[in-house]
C-alpha cells in the first residue's frame, strides 16, 4: 500500500501548529490531572456485572466544532481530551479494555489538512500522556493496518507499545487505519498462507484459529458498543467481534460525552438479557 503523504512542510500546516500551541496555553493535555482524578457516580451499578470490554465509535467531533463556529480540527482536539477522561472513568470502574475507533481506513477520504491534524494529534496524545499511562498501569495497544501510515506514526505507536507493554491495568486499544472488512480479509489471507505453508490443516480451522488471526488477538470480544453522534450504524467497526455486543447510542457528540453517560450506558447493558442465541434460565 502506498504511504499517504501527511508530511508537515507547508505554511498552512505551520500556522495550524502555531494555533495549536496558542490553544494549548488555555486548553491542553493536562499532565497534572491523573487517571484517578475523575470521580464516577456508581450509584445503581452492579459491580459484579460490568462489561469487560467496551468499544467506542467516537463520532461527532467535526459537527460539534462546526456548530460552535470552529474548525473541525478543534473538535478532534477536544475529543482527544474526552477519550482521556473516559479512560480514567473506565479505569476507576474496573473496565478491562477500551477499544476506541480513532482513524478508519475510510477516513483517508477526508481533506488532507484534517488527516494531517488527526495524525499529529494522535502522536501528540501518545507522546504527552505516555508517562501518565505508565504511572497508572495503562497498557496501550493498536489494531489496524500499519501499511500506508507515515513513519513517524509507526515509530510513535511502537514506542507507546514498548513503554506500556508490562502494565497490567486497563488496556486502551486504539483502532488506527482500521476497517472491519479489511481485518477479516487480512485474517483470511493469513490463514490461507498458513495452509499453503503446511503449518495449518483446513480441518483445523475453527473460531479460535480465526480469532487468533484478527488484529484483536488476545482480547475478549466487546460486551458493549457505544456510539455517539446520533447515527445508527456500526461503520465497519469490529464486524466479527461485535456479533453479540450490546449496543448503546446517543445523539450527544463525542466531545460532550461524560463519565455519567458512560455509567448510563453500562446501566443499560446491565438490564439486557444476554442470551447469545440461547434461552435465559429463570
Amino acid at each position: 500500500m502506498q504511504e499517504h503523504n501527511v508530511e508537515y512542510n507547508d505554511y498552512e500546516t505551520y500556522f495550524a501548529e502555531r494555533r495549536i500551541l496558542m490553544f494549548n496555553t488555555f486548553f491542553k493535555f493536562q499532565p497534572n490531572r491523573k487517571l484517578s482524578d475523575v470521580i464516577v457516580n456508581t450509584e445503581g451499578l452492579e459491580p459484579d456485572n460490568l462489561p469487560r470490554h467496551i468499544a467506542i465509535i467516537m463520532d461527532g467531533n467535526g459537527r460539534w466544532a462546526k456548530e460552535r463556529g470552529n474548525l473541525r480540527t478543534y473538535g478532534h482536539k477536544v475529543g482527544a481530551e474526552t477519550l482521556k477522561t473516559i479512560v480514567k472513568a473506565s479505569n476507576n470502574l474496573g473496565i478491562e479494555v477500551i477499544t476506541a475507533y480513532a482513524f478508519s481506513t475510510e477516513n483517508w477520504k477526508r481533506p488532507m489538512k484534517e488527516v494531517r491534524f488527526i495524525m499529529n494529534l494522535i502522536k501528540r496524545y501518545l507522546t504527552a500522556e505516555i508517562q501518565e499511562f505508565k504511572d497508572y498501569n495503562v497498557q496501550i495497544r493498536f489494531m489496524g493496518s500499519r501499511e500506508g501510515l507515515p513513519d513517524f506514526m509507526n515509530e510513535t505507536m511502537d514506542h507507546a507499545i514498548e513503554e506500556t507493554k508490562d502494565n497490567t491495568g486497563i488496556i486502551l486499544n486504539l483502532a488506527i487505519n482500521y476497517g472491519g472488512q479489511a481485518e477479516i480479509l487480512h485474517a483470511v489471507k493469513s490463514i490461507a498462507q498458513q495452509v499453503t505453508d503446511g503449518t495449518l490443516k483446513i480441518e483445523d480451522i475453527d473460531v479460535p484459529v480465526f480469532e487468533n488471526n484478527l488484529y484483536s488477538k488476545g482480547l475478549p470480544s466487546p460486551d458493549l458498543l457505544i456510539r455517539t453522534g446520533g447515527d445508527l450504524r456500526v461503520s465497519n467497526f469490529l464486524l466479527w467481534q461485535i456479533a453479540y455486543s450490546e449496543i448503546w447510542t446517543t445523539q450527544v457528540y463525542w466531545p460532550d460525552f461524560t463519565p455519567d453517560m458512560l455509567v448510563e450506558a453500562i446501566k443499560m447493558y446491565q438490564k439486557r438479557e444476554r442470551r447469545f442465541g440461547g434461552l435465559v434460565k429463570k
